[in-house]
């Protein structure tokens, strides 16, 4: 690919979108003059040249079975192209707005429009089934409602081909939280009754304007795993809690579905449709699930923006692949933590700030202070365009930077040291408990004692730096050590709550 053109024919003109997959391009196609949607797939970075001409060959693969689908509910794939080491779809464009943006501007639908939507998407998954296709990622995001009034069931490339491992299935469960079916989450690899867990939790939003399942993604995941299936109001109700059935078995029969559907959109009543308590309740078993571990490690991680969904991860640790939407540092410390680092029941909001080194937020009061900063390196524009490897050597310099100097000048004017004085630094070590990798150090003045405790730590593709300094005499040395570290952990979990 040179100048923006994609084999000869595709000119790049704009970005549409970006997510976990790749990003999403407007192009022109000036063999057949028209315009078309094409997607970036990017793989996952590190990779040995074997590993990215498999991946290469099974994104074809699962493309080709994806072009089979021709249905007016599922987006059209026109072309292929193998470029730069990565595979590029060309797609049909759309024109309209998702159903989640709808829902969001406009509140919940009524049941005749939600039904309507909902028997539309009910036969495009027929269709990919009965190609031995699931698509594993409907929600209100992949849901298209063009201007023209078709109903489109987008994002088909983590789409699953029965008997076939896919670009995205290496140990990986791939989703969006809240709207992953229960069996999936427990490592089953799912099949069509799993897309329509999914299709009963994405009406649901269209239906109340709400999921399902809210919260922060791990929290998503263990309510669907835990909690009974939430309540929708009537004439879908009942078909809902039957699509969201906790077990796949009791789940209605596609075509029960469509009818009941079709019915509710032309204004009919909803046919009965009995839901056992017993089939909808969460299972309850003699051992934890897999998934169960995982939350209880702490392992629920996000992929990308949003836009593509979820990666879990089983293990301790699980972590986002990247951080690329930006977001105001401010948020990494609410207020009642800060209340309690600063031991104040009035903290302080958040003083933003942005300097060459990245975005930037203070919380001071007299004598004392902490403060976070998200980093960057000379040559990225923002931190959110950080590559783990980026992050990783921006890491490395920091530690062998800080490594270098015994005393460095110090002040912080707004808790009241506004006159610059020499502090001596301790040696740098080695942190655990927060982040993928940590270091920290702190600073000592004239009388030998610690007042500022610094720590640097790297997650995912961002670099972190927290600072806690008291010129009080109270706190002790490990109190202060002890802070900085909490507000560290504070603000790790903040960003993989907002992941």
């Amino acid at each position: 690919m040179s100048a923006g053109r994609l084999a000869g024919r595709y000119s790049l003109l704009r970005p549409l979108g970006a997510g976990g997959m790749g990003k999403v391009w407007l192009a022109r196609d000036e063999m057949l003059d028209r315009d078309v949607a094409v997607k970036e797939l990017t793989l996952p970075e590190g990779m040995s040249p074997k590993e990215r001409a498999d991946s290469v060959t099974r994104a074809v693969r699962e493309a080709q079975a994806t072009a089979r689908l021709r249905h007016p509910g599922i987006v059209a794939l026109h072309d292929v192209v193998v470029e730069q080491e990565r595979p590029w779809l060309v797609m049909e464009l759309l024109r309209g707005r998702t159903l989640a943006e709808t829902v969001r501007d406009h509140g919940p639908m009524p049941p005749e429009h939600a039904a309507r939507i909902g028997a539309d998407v009910l036969d495009a998954l027929t269709v990919a089934h009965s190609q031995g296709l699931q698509h594993r990622d409907v929600k209100p995001g992949n849901v298209f409602l063009t201007e023209t009034g078709r109903v489109v069931l987008t994002d088909f490339g983590i789409a699953r081909q029965e008997g076939q491992a896919t670009l995205t299935e290496q140990g990986l469960m791939i989703g969006s939280p809240g709207f992953i079916a229960p069996e999936r989450l427990e490592g089953e690899p799912g099949g069509p009754a799993s897309d329509l867990w999914s299709l009963g939790a994405t009406l649901y939003v269209a239906l109340t304007g709400a999921p399902a399942y809210d919260g922060p993604a791990a929290q998503r995941v263990r309510d669907t795993l835990t909690r009974p299936v939430p309540v929708a109001p009537p004439p879908l109700g009942p078909l809902l809690a039957a699509l969201m059935a906790r077990h796949p078995a009791a789940r209605p029969d596609p075509r029960v579905a469509a009818e009941v559907l079709r019915q509710v959109a032309a204004g009919n009543p909803a046919p009965q449709l009995p839901v056992g308590a017993d089939l909808t309740a969460p299972r309850r078993t003699g051992r934890r699930s897999r998934a169960a571990r995982w939350i209880a490690a702490g392992a629920v991680a996000l992929l990308g923006m949003g836009t593509t969904g979820f990666v879990l991860l089983g293990g301790w640790g699980g972590t986002p692949q990247a951080f690329t939407v930006p977001m105001d540092v401010c948020t990494l410390l609410g207020q009642e933590e800060v209340g309690g680092l600063l031991r104040t029941q009035s903290p302080p909001k958040g003083q933003p700030g942005s300097d060459d080194v990245g975005p930037k937020c203070g919380w001071p009061v007299p004598k004392t202070g902490v403060g976070l900063q998200v980093q960057k390196d000379s040559d990225t524009v923002d931190p959110w365009s950080m590559t783990e490897t980026t992050a990783r050597r921006l890491f490395d310099n920091q530690q062998r930077y800080w490594a270098k100097y015994d005393t460095v000048d110090w002040t912080w004017p707004e808790i009241g040291a506004k006159d610059a004085t020499r502090a001596t630094r301790t040696p740098v070590h080695r942190i655990t408990g927060v982040g993928e990798e940590a270091f920290g150090f702190e600073l000592k003045g004239p009388t030998g004692r610690v007042h500022s405790a610094h720590i640097y730590y790297r997650l995912a593709n961002l670099v972190v730096s927290v600072e806690y300094t008291t010129l009080t005499d109270r706190p002790t040395d490990e109190d202060i050590k002890r802070s900085a570290l909490t507000a560290a952990q504070a603000s790790e979990r903040a960003l993989r709550d907002a992941a």
